[in-house]
């Protein structure tokens, strides 16, 4: 008879799908895989084609001349490198544990240590890929003039235009989608540049009910997305000190890859 070995992992489909179910509650707050969605990839590093963005907008001679050829593209590609890494996180489930969250309701013990693994997981991944994003160092910031947790002064829909602009002459593209903030986003329900342009467009609105779709509306932008994750900023050890993993010193505007194709821009 067949035995398995103590240290051999059993694939469980019922807690995959139950841990589905969780991270897909509007509570979570996760946002990371909207703005940076999986790309899948058979090899743990590679280097792969980029198009120059000086190709993608120039006028090309494309006239024909009778008996001729068409001319032919001669840039080359420019090449960028990734690089895969393994992340996991197990969590220890002692016996009497177990048996008292299944007498609650058999699978009970597996469910939730599998819940609370799949959200330091998920938790980690938001924070790498808020870093990233939220990061004046590789993204060149547009400074504004009044913070917009400035109800009075503060002018967020000048400032998204002059992003989406900025944007459009940077790349030649319009932005898809503003990411800002659980906290930015409290902060614009009660800006009065929001509340003057909302309340005639949506005049049963009350703003504390205000979406995230009806926030796109007023920018003019296709989705908002907000942040509304959360971690312990505290050292192991010491009393918590929860922090927003997309800050409020920042709003981004981007454009979301919308598949796997390579020579998307």
């Amino acid at each position: 008879m067949s035995r398995t070995a103590s240290t051999t992992a059993i694939y469980r489909p019922d807690l995959g799908q139950a841990v589905m179910e969780y991270v897909e509650g509007p509570t979570m707050g996760y946002i990371g895989l909207e703005v940076m969605p999986i790309f899948k990839t058979g090899m743990n590093s590679a280097t792969y084609p980029v198009i120059p963005k000086e190709m993608l907008m120039k006028i090309p001679d494309v006239n024909r001349a009778p008996r001729g050829g068409y001319k032919r593209d001669d840039w080359e590609y420019e090449r960028g490198l990734f690089l895969t890494s393994e992340k996991g996180r197990e969590e220890l489930l002692d016996d009497l544990e177990r048996k008292l969250f299944d007498l609650e309701a058999p699978g009970l013990a597996d469910f939730i240590a599998t819940r609370r693994a799949w959200n330091f997981i998920l938790r980690a991944q938001e924070k790498r890929i808020a870093d990233k994003v939220f990061n004046a160092s590789t993204f060149s910031a547009n400074s504004i003039t009044e913070e917009w947790d400035d109800a009075t002064n503060a002018v967020p829909l000048t400032d998204v235009k002059t992003g989406k602009l900025s944007f459009r002459s940077t790349c030649g593209m319009l932005p898809d989608a503003l990411i800002i903030s659980y906290s930015t986003f409290e902060d614009l329900k009660n800006c009065d540049q929001i509340v003057n342009r909302l309340k005639y467009t949506y005049p049963m609105l009350k703003m504390n009910d205000m979406t995230s779709a009806e926030l796109a509306t007023a920018f003019g932008v296709p989705r908002v997305l907000v942040g509304g994750a959360v971690y312990d900023s505290a050292g192991k050890g010491i009393d918590a000190s929860i922090s927003n993993i997309w800050s409020n010193e920042y709003a981004a505007l981007v454009k979301i890859s919308s598949g796997a194709d390579l020579t998307q821009p």
